[in-house]
Parts: structure tokens; sequence; C-alpha cells
């Protein structure tokens, strides 16, 4: 089982062959600029596409406090992703109001531990949509 910066090595050497696929569902490479370091830093992060993005749930398994790859997005837009071979700049927003019951309800059904981490926190677990730039 692959995780953290064993995951993110293997997905990079092997273009994903090893990491894309992962606990049942499929994983992108999420690449962000550290808002303190200004050095890159990359999480493997569960993934669904959506027309021509991504979404991926600052999840952080219902920590209270956000991912750090969330809040350096934030401070950041323009990301890095890499999906298998595939290696693109995206930028980075917070679904609307509007979008996330649709976007929330596809991510559980590829990962339903997400309902589950929403009842941990009083925060409210973001969907992220990753759109190439």
């Amino acid at each position: 089982m692959l995780y953290g910066k064993e995951h993110v090595a293997r997905y990079q050497e092997t273009d994903g062959a090893e990491g894309h696929d992962w606990q049942g569902t499929v994983t992108l490479l999420l690449t962000t600029t550290g808002r303190r370091t200004g050095r890159p830093r990359t999480t493997p992060l569960i993934y669904q596409p959506e027309g021509d993005a991504y979404l991926v749930v600052a999840s952080k398994g219902g920590a209270d406090e956000p991912p750090l790859w969330y809040l350096n997005l934030q401070e950041n837009p323009e990301v890095e992703v890499q999906v298998k071979g595939d290696r693109f700049t995206a930028r980075a927003r917070t679904a609307t109001p509007e979008e996330k019951p649709a976007f929330w309800r596809k991510m559980a059904a590829t990962w339903p531990s997400y309902d589950e981490y929403q009842t941990k926190t009083d925060r409210e677990i973001p969907v992220v949509v990753l759109e190439p730039v």
C-alpha cells in the first residue's frame, strides 16, 4: 500500500502505473507552492473528472483544520496536476455553493468515507475544482 512520499515517488516514476489505482479508487498528484517556503509540495489525492476539470476534496480525514495543500492553493491557485502520465498546469478553486452538492455526491460515491469525515468536524469540507489552463 502506498502512502505519502512513497506514493508520490512511485506515481511519478511510473507515470501512475503504480499509485493511480489506490484502495479501490483513483488518485492524481497535486503540486502546490508552499505559502511560506515557496517550494513545490506534491500530494496524492482521490479525484473524479468533471468535464475537462478534476475534483478533489480538502478533507484531511475530518480534521478541524484544512489540509496544508488547500491553504497553499488559497494563497496561489496556480497548481500542477498529474493524472497518470498526463501533467498540466491548472487553476484551483473551491466549488461554489451551487456546485458543491452535486460534486460532493460524486466524490462520496468514489470514497464514501468523505460523508463520515464531514460528521467529525464543524468545518465545511470544501470540494476543489482543478481547471486546466
